[in-house]
Parts: C-alpha cells; structure tokens; sequence
C-alpha cells in the first residue's frame, strides 16, 4: 500500500533555504567559514558548554571525541546495546572494547546498577545514550563517574533540547555529541557535534577534525605555510551545511514544542488500547520525542504481526533497537549467543517506533491509534 504517514517529515522553512542560498552565493567558503563558528557557538550557548566542534557526522564526531581523550588499546568504554550501532564501535575505531552494560525500563539508558558491576580496571569511560529524545538516569551515571574517576562521554544524538531540572542533555558529561542527521529533531542533512568545557578535548578536536594541521587562519585563502602536528582526518562540516543548521537552531524550542503536543495527544489515544504502552516522562525530565516509541506486551511475534498491519494500511514503523551486541559482527567478533543483557533483549522484542513530526495532525494520529485497536 502507498505510504500515506512516513516515519518522519523534516521539518524547514523559506529560512532554512535562504541560509543555504546565501552561501552558495558567495561562491567561497565552501568548506570553512563564519557560519561554521556561528553553529558552534549558537549550540554550545544553548546547551550550556563553553565550547563546541562541528563534524561531518555524528560518528566522526565520536571518533575524534575518544581519540581526543587518548582512549586506545586495552581501554574499556561502557556502552548499551540498545542503542545505535555507532556508539559501540566508536571504541573499535580507537582499539578500546565496548563493554556491554543492560538498560533500565523507565527510560531505555544505561543501568546504573550494571554499570557499576561492569566497570574493571580497565574502564576509561562510561557512554550513555539519551533514548529517543528522553534523557537517561545521567545524574546517577555522573555520580558513578566521579566517584570512580571515569570520563562520562554523552551520546546525545538523538536529544538536543531534553534536559533534566533544567539543566540541558549534552552538558552533565566530560563531553557529549550531537546529531543532525536527517531524521533527528532538527537536522543538516549529515552532521555532528562535541560540546564539552575542556580547552584541552576543544584544541585536540581542531586538529583532528582537519588533517593535524595547526591552523593560526583560513587554510583556503591564506598563502601561509601550515604544518601538520598530529595523525587526523578530513572531518570537517561544510559551510552550507553549517548555514543550515543556524536557521534550524533557531526553530528548535518550537519544533520541540510542537512533537511534545503531538506526542501527548497520541499517548491519550494509545492509553486507551489493552496490550500497547506508550511512552511516559518521569517527573523533572523534558523528553523532545525525536522517537516516539510504544510498547507491545506480547511481545516479538505480536509486534512483528502489528509493524506489518501498520505497513499494510500505510503507516511507516521502525524498531529502534535491535541490540547491538546479537548483530553478526558482534556475535561472531566476541561470541555474544544472547540472554547476557535480560532489559535490553526484552525491550528489543517490544519496542515499536511509530510516526511522529511537527506536520503530524490530529486527523493521522487518529487513523493510527484506529489501525492499532483495530489489530489489538
């Protein structure tokens, strides 16, 4: 059947294509320029860090974040594997091992419990991830980090603008990353960021980012010679993409705004249908619902059977996630059979991730919530 809801629906405006526009204009600065640094620090101030690294993508950005912490060989790094498959093999890039920890049912990040019981000697860092706009249990994870003189290292790809009593994802760690991938609450098309309040990560990020090259201008237009202090890569953001992500900062807090509604008026449709739980907010967290994932209490076969209802009557699902550590690389790399983390194989088999936009109407959720009783 044709796709009457999507996944998803960008969200942009007439802004957005006249930022981009501008700099093509120019006809330089393609690659670096003042929209760049503009970027930067619009995000860091609306965080809360006092420095912040674009990148070409959120996993460069996390690679070029361990590398700048010297995360390397016989390191360890706590990660979920309920999560995207990037934040676990970030610490392969470095030579690090990701080490497993399972999650928690309120809010899908990292156990702290388990955390705690996986640490070694060899833990450098702890990586949580902020599910789907919601944040995670970080101030208990930045309790344990203190008090075991560990790097606390944010995957916050999927949550700029969540914030837990106030205070914003993204800003409770060493460092945190950012995504502005084309599916995330607002977006660039591909991006990334590091924020952190560290001079020493910021510096080291510069030069990875852009070949090692020590760079006192603009590479591009200057004759001066430029040498090259360390192994780095071609990292960088682009000038048009960077213009993009200005105009759609600037409509963050309304976009967010606008899925909370959404949000909330589907969990009232949903709460009413035995068998589906809908994603809930613990008290003092602000989630932005870049997913919006429901749960089905039977389990895989009766979640499988509804993503194919779903699909039949025109309606985009995703599962948002399968865990990393049963894919075939890890399976077969460091011999995971299944049943070592309970939660997240449990959540897996559940979680559904349905529509949800700003463009979503009442009309369409309607229609959803109806082809989900109907099949319930």
């Amino acid at each position: 059947m044709p796709m009457k809801i999507p996944l998803y629906k960008i969200y942009w405006d007439e802004e957005d294509v006249s930022g981009v526009t501008e700099v093509i204009r120019k006809g330089m600065y393609w690659a670096i320029g003042p929209e760049i640094e503009r970027f930067e620090r619009t995000v860091a101030e609306y965080v809360g860090t006092k420095y912040a690294m674009a990148f070409n993508s959120g996993t460069s950005a996390l690679h070029a974040l361990l590398l700048a912490c010297e995360i390397g060989k016989g390191d360890e790094i706590i990660v979920p594997s309920f999560t995207f498959i990037a934040t676990a093999n970030s610490a392969l890039f470095v030579g690090a091992r990701p080490v497993f920890a399972d999650v928690e049912e309120k809010t899908y990040g990292l156990d702290p419990k388990d955390v705690e019981r996986k640490i070694s000697n060899k833990t450098k860092a702890l990586m949580p991830i902020h599910y789907g706009g919601l944040p995670c249990e970080i101030r208990e994870l930045e309790g344990i980090a203190e008090d075991r003189k560990l790097l606390l290292l944010e995957d916050a790809a999927e949550s700029v603008g969540a914030s837990v009593d106030g205070k914003k994802v993204g800003s409770f760690g060493d460092a945190s990353m950012l995504s502005f991938c084309g599916n995330k609450v607002i977006t660039t098309g591909e991006g990334g960021m590091i924020l952190t309040d560290s001079r020493d990560i910021y510096e080291k990020l510069k030069l990875i980012r852009s070949h090692g090259r020590l760079e006192s201008e603009n590479y591009f237009t200057s004759a001066k010679v430029m040498d090259y202090v360390v192994l780095g890569f071609n990292w960088r953001m682009s000038t048009m993409t960077a213009a993009l992500g200005i105009t759609q900062m600037r409509k963050l807090d309304k976009v967010v705004e606008l899925r909370r509604q959404n949000s909330a008026y589907l969990t009232r449709r949903l709460s009413e249908i035995d068998g589906i739980v809908p994603p809930t907010e613990p008290k003092g967290y602000h989630c932005i619902y870049q997913m919006y994932t429901i749960r089905v209490k039977d389990g895989k076969k009766k979640r499988d059977a509804l993503q194919k209802h779903l699909a039949d009557n025109g309606i985009g699902t995703k599962i948002f996630f399968d865990p990393v550590h049963l894919t075939q690389f890890y399976r077969e790399g460091f011999k995971y059979k299944g049943g070592e983390l309970p939660t997240t194989e449990k959540l897996s088999e559940q979680v559904l991730t349905l529509p949800m936009y700003p463009a979503l109407t009442h009309e369409e959720m309607d229609y959803m919530s109806d082809v989900i009783k109907e099949f319930m």
